[in-house]
């Protein structure tokens, strides 16, 4: 690729480039470079939010670029204050071994293991020192810690502030220098830390790392971030049904979201699939079907999100529809077939004036849901249970 195609991706998704002429030096001199990110082995499952990293990762990784996964063991000891109004309590040395255990075999759902190096921070941090640690905190200021939002929210509030988080940038920091970072990536509530790696590797006398800060991903009620603890996230050991059943949830305008974030589609295909939904030559349901299916194809194989995509439609929107339903085949317009000509094709109502008329009453039901959008259309390869009234029901394939 060129240098414009890989700074095309490299921008996809990503929030912030610190600083965006370094990335294009970096990639004009044509070596591979070493990219870190680091996760802290705070909770065993990872969530489809912390892929959106992961999913930078993957494409950085391949144009030809060294991953390096750093599981900050270390630091996880310290926890992590970005955000916190309180004092984060430490994980014991328990929870940190099981939890790493578990990151490595999900991140390799996405990072191709041949290609990516795994890193533990405590294998450094653990040699430096009391005298190394002191050294390190020398090269900051209290001052420049208490620029930090979080930071200066505390201590303007009068909120207690532990000594030793201070510590959790310089660490994180000085990670980028032990491993010689060109680019570290992190999500926007990480910008501090990331800075601050920067600044010291100037002062251990090596090139500042680029910065890609990368969006908080919204959860499933498409407000707060993706989180657990709050309830609204879709995890990445999820089984297949959930998965999808989880994906199918999100709102229509989400979706476009998790499409730019989540899917590895070109974003032109984005673009025209949003058009199609916009102009109503393709349901929004749909589309969000083929996001579903490949989320779940990624994390479970080929195939599983085909299934999940037809067990969705059983489950929940088929209800007590007979086993075994008449199947129809109509022929694909080249815009989009009309809901009404659908109808008629399929020899579900006599005309399309009588599919108007049933559509206005509310009869009409595609996969179990209520439709009365006349003008909605349906591309090659829809694939469809429609009901008219109590009776009249059948499968219903454009071809």
């Amino acid at each position: 690729m060129d240098l414009e195609e890989q700074l095309a991706i490299v921008r996809r998704g990503t929030d912030e480039i610190l600083l965006e002429e370094d990335l294009r030096s970096r990639l004009l001199a044509g070596r591979p470079l070493r990219i870190k990110a680091g996760f802290d082995p705070t909770a065993p499952d990872l969530h489809l939010g912390h892929t959106v990293l992961l999913n930078k990762l993957r494409q950085l990784q391949d144009l030809g670029h060294h991953i390096i996964f750093l599981i900050g063991d270390f630091t996880g000891r310290i926890g992590d204050p970005t955000g916190k109004s309180a004092t984060r309590p430490p994980l014991t040395e328990e929870d940190i071994r099981a939890n790493a255990a578990t990151y490595r075999e999900q991140v390799f759902r996405i990072l191709d293991p041949d290609r990516t190096e795994v890193v533990f921070n405590s294998s450094w941090m653990t040699a430096l020192g009391a005298a190394g640690m002191v050294q390190l905190a020398a090269r900051h200021t209290v001052a420049r810690m208490l620029e930090r939002d979080d930071f200066h929210k505390r201590y303007s509030g009068q909120q207690p502030i532990a000594i030793h988080e201070f510590l959790y940038p310089l660490i994180q920091g000085y990670d980028s220098v032990v491993l010689k970072a060109d680019i570290e990536l992190g999500g926007t509530d990480q910008k501090f830390n990331l800075l601050v790696g920067r600044e010291l590797q100037k002062q251990y006398g090596q090139p500042p790392q680029v910065i890609l800060t990368m969006p908080i991903l919204e959860g499933l009620d498409g407000v707060q971030k993706m989180s657990k603890s709050l309830g609204n996230y879709i995890g990445v050991q999820d089984p297949p049904d959930d998965m999808f059943g989880k994906i199918m949830s999100i709102s229509d305008e989400l979706m476009w979201r998790y499409f730019e974030l989540l899917s590895w589609r070109p974003m032109a295909e984005v673009s025209a699939l949003r058009t199609a939904s916009e102009s109503g030559q393709r349901n929004p349901r749909d589309i969000k079907f083929d996001l579903g299916q490949e989320l779940v194809d990624r994390f479970h194989g080929v195939g599983s999100g085909t299934q999940a995509r037809e067990n969705f439609i059983a489950r929940f929107q088929r209800h007590q529809l007979p086993d075994e339903l008449p199947e129809a085949r109509v022929p694909a317009w080249p815009d989009g077939l009309p809901l009404p000509n659908l109808l008629k094709e399929a020899s579900l109502v006599g005309s399309t004036s009588e599919a108007r008329s049933l559509l206005r009453q509310g009869a009409v039901r595609i996969d179990g849901e209520r439709v009365q959008d006349p003008d909605l259309r349906f591309a090659h390869g829809a694939d469809h249970v429609v009901q008219v009234g109590k009776r009249r029901i059948a499968r219903v394939r454009v071809a």
